[in-house]
């Protein structure tokens, strides 16, 4: 349950990774409804993939920017693993809300990577989590809410369905799974004893424009265009709560509202003002319908051909390690302290993708 409702109105925002996916949505947001506002962009646009998409996003949001000068915003390059970084612009800036959604991402390359997953996903955090302790110091009023983004993978292979933020989540199948395991167990333990608000989101197959290449609606467009074939793994047997981006960010601003209420147990000490919501579709969709729906729309779209043979560039294939079979969000719980439910289903989604697709890549 929520404390007292923030204003997003006149405060000083982080929102790291703000040249990712989310994170550049979530500043577009900002920007035009929260002002005026002040917000702070922090990211080390790494080579996990195109990093001229980064720089595209970036430069949406300096366009955007320009329309609403009542606000601010700043972006900063660094790295959360470099401490003395995330404390000097903790520093400089006194925030009131941080949205922590920096985070080395994908399943398949922390098998192969794990190192990148540690400095940035633990390490990064735990940056975080310091400077968000120390923001209070000298009687300072501080962070008044961290919001941090977590991940459905945290489920592993949970048979349970749909998957609550009541269900254990003690065995991961992906060591992404858990360093995000491990963020809501940090957070846990930094509400507890430095009375921070926290609140863990996890996230459920987000997609949308400008999206990360390696998610698989994305490379799948890409290896059509190429004539290649795409893998659709368990033989098809999947199902994704698909998740479009517009409605995770809708989510996270509603949530950066409304800071986990910080009061005292009858120990005298803090209750920890933390909490964790599930954000996603509550639809799951089937992998190959999901393929269809692309196809179709890519073909509307005209990035590819009406006559394009779909069947001949399709390969079903056993399920790779570090999947699972389904992912599927009980989000009753966002919806009860939030209103909130996520709106956009596949076709309107992937539609909006398909044609942002086109004129980005001059198709």
């Amino acid at each position: 349950m929520s404390g007292a409702e923030l204003d997003l109105r006149n405060k000083t925002i982080l929102v790291t990774g703000a040249a990712g996916f989310i994170g550049a949505a979530l500043v577009r947001e900002l920007l035009k409804t929260a002002s005026p506002v002040k917000v702070v962009g922090f990211d080390n646009c790494s080579d996990y993939y195109d990093v001229s998409l980064k720089e595209y996003r970036l430069g949406v949001i300096e366009k955007l920017a320009r329309e609403y000068p009542e606000s601010s915003w700043t972006f900063v390059r660094g790295d959360l693993a470099d401490k003395s970084a995330v404390d000097r612009v903790f520093a400089e800036n006194g925030f009131d809300i941080v949205v922590n959604l920096a985070a080395q991402a994908g399943v398949r390359y922390s098998i192969d990577h794990p190192d990148v997953y540690v400095n940035s996903n633990i390490i990064g955090f735990y940056n975080i989590l310091e400077a968000c302790r120390h923001s209070y110091d000298g009687g300072r009023k501080g962070v008044e809410h961290l919001v941090y983004a977590s991940s459905s993978s945290v489920y592993g292979g949970n048979k349970k369905v749909p998957f609550s933020t009541e269900d254990r989540v003690d065995n991961p199948v992906s060591l992404y799974a858990a360093t995000k395991k491990s963020n809501e167990l940090l957070a846990h333990a930094y509400s507890k004893l430095y009375d921070i608000p926290s609140t863990g989101l996890r996230f459920f197959t987000v997609y949308g424009p400008a999206g990360r290449p390696d998610m698989f609606y994305f490379s799948a467009t890409q290896k059509l265009l190429r004539g290649e074939t795409i893998k659709i793994f368990n033989y098809g047997n999947c199902k994704r709560d698909f998740t479009y981006v517009d409605d995770i960010v809708e989510g996270v601003k509603r949530v950066m509202q409304g800071p986990p209420e910080r009061r005292k147990g009858e120990d005298g000490l803090p209750v920890p003002p933390y909490a964790v919501y599930n954000i996603g579709g509550g639809q799951p969709e089937n992998l190959l319908d999901f393929v269809n729906v692309l196809e179709e729309e890519l073909v509307r779209a005209g990035v590819l051909p009406a006559d394009f043979d779909f069947e001949a560039h399709k390969e079903l294939v056993p399920m790779q390690p570090g999947d699972v079979p389904v992912t599927y969000a009980d989000s009753t719980a966002l919806e009860r302290d939030f209103g909130f439910t996520p709106k956009i289903g596949i076709r309107e989604g992937l539609r909006r993708f398909a044609e942002w697709y086109k004129d980005y890549y001059k198709v």
